[in-house]
């Protein structure tokens, strides 16, 4: 059984209208929402054994964030350029290849992407993962490579705005 974690990256800023979009930076609410999904995270007692980012700042940031709230040694996260402006088919080779030695693995990535993927592979009908939201997926499988669309189970769909 393996756990695969996927992280929109929070709330990016667009005060720069001369920053390139790989450039921007979280927002304010996006450093105030990622360590509260990070909470969420522990007290819900979930484990990582990865994170994989997109190399954009802003998801790169969400993740660095997240990680440090978490405990994850932010030195480990591992970067994916695949990631960025990525669709669900380089969604489902990023999980392919994560390391076998991680039970549980976070892909930090973008929309419409993040959506999409968490729909393939769960067979659900999300409507939009939010900034920073994050979705929890079951996967019925011994090895990453035998990760494939339909087969994961929808655990937990949180993010910020959400009522408890």
């Amino acid at each position: 059984m393996k756990t695969l974690f996927l992280l929109r990256h929070a709330k990016s800023s667009w005060d720069d209208p001369e920053l390139r979009d790989f450039e921007r930076p979280l927002a304010k609410r996006g450093m105030n929402d990622a360590p509260v999904m990070a909470g969420r995270f522990v007290e819900r007692d979930s484990k990582l054994g990865c994170i994989i980012s997109s190399p954009a700042n802003r998801a790169k940031s969400t993740a660095k964030l997240f990680a440090e709230n978490i405990g994850y040694p932010v030195d480990d996260i591992v970067s994916n350029p695949e990631l960025y402006f990525a669709g669900t088919g380089m969604f489902l080779k990023a999980a392919s290849l994560v390391d076998e030695n991680c039970d549980s693995a976070m892909l930090v990535g973008h929309n419409p992407a993040i959506t999409e993927f968490a729909n393939m592979m769960a067979n659900s009908d999300i409507d939009n993962v939010p900034t920073c939201g994050l979705v929890e997926l079951s996967l019925p499988i011994g090895n990453w490579s035998d990760v494939d669309s339909g087969i994961a189970t929808l655990i937990e769909f949180d993010y910020p705005k959400k009522k408890s």
